[in-house]
């Protein structure tokens, strides 16, 4: 699978969209990841056949603050993804975001007796407003990632994830997806590496049982220190859930031995049985 000098690859084929593969539901969601020095935040909108379920976090850095809430029943105008906007409105928390969104990378990878296609931006530039508690509003400047993803998954998915953004050493600005478990064949995964943008597949990586780091097949090594813990695990009747997503800051190498001089993401393991 080729990349352009864009980062978008090509060859994926056709999105799936049948709500049904068989037995297995289509499962569908976008994720925004949101990252600067005063805060990280996140919001999803998950849909897994004709069920919906929302999520949203928001992290304050100096107070040690963290908010967040799960809806198994989305409630109209608590959060609202679009394209090219995020906004919270719920538990104090008043985010307003537009996103100048990119053409990202593309993938489209065998999973079980399915497809999975996913799009991924990182980098992309946020700006917006930001009031906590009906105190003024703060202009925000930020950087984010954006998962797009729509497939026909196997029963039981497990997976490990990072995505961030941050600067090397020589001030160039970086950002990175990296995944095990799903989309990470050996070639023409969703593994990429973002410098000034430009983005770059990167060999397979393997991640810390405790979240701790993210080995590369070609020796480099990103470290990380877990900021706010988030976690949840649901177990329903026919469908179950137990993740850590922690946000928190990086150092090391990136993949493609990129030294990283700082930077913000997030990490994650995820079981699912859907």
């Amino acid at each position: 699978m080729a990349t352009t000098a864009e980062g978008s690859r090509t060859n994926t084929g056709p999105v799936p969209s049948r709500m049904f593969d068989g037995t297995r539901p289509l499962k569908r969601w976008r994720y925004v990841g949101i990252f600067c020095e005063r805060f990280m935040a996140c919001g999803a909108i998950v849909r897994v056949g004709p069920l919906k379920q929302s999520f949203w976090a928001l992290y304050e850095r100096e107070g040690e603050e963290l908010r967040e809430r799960t809806r198994m029943v989305p409630r109209r105008g608590e959060l609202v993804l679009g394209q090219g906007s995020l906004r919270v409105q719920d538990r104090g928390v008043s985010l307003e975001l537009e996103l100048v969104e990119e053409a990202g990378i593309e993938a489209l990878c065998a999973h079980g007796r399915g497809m999975v296609w996913t799009r991924k931006q990182a980098g992309v530039a946020a700006h917006g407003r930001l009031a906590l508690d009906g105190r003024p509003a703060q202009e925000v400047r930020a950087r984010a990632v954006i998962d797009d993803t729509a497939g026909h998954h196997a029963r039981h998915t497990e997976w490990h994830w990072s995505a961030g953004v941050g600067e090397g050493c020589d001030g160039r600005a970086l950002a990175w997806n990296l995944v095990s478990g799903v989309n990470d064949p050996p070639n023409g995964s969703e593994r990429a590496v973002w410098v000034d943008s430009a983005a770059h597949e990167v060999p397979p990586v393997s991640f810390a049982e405790d979240l701790s780091g993210v080995r590369c097949e070609d020796g480099s090594e990103l470290r990380f220190t877990a900021e706010a813990r988030r976690e949840r695990h649901d177990e329903l009747v026919l469908l179950a859930s137990d993740y850590r997503a922690p946000f928190g800051s990086f150092a090391g190498t990136l993949p493609g031995n990129v030294v990283l001089e700082r930077g913000l993401g997030v990490m994650e393991h995820h079981r699912a049985r859907w």
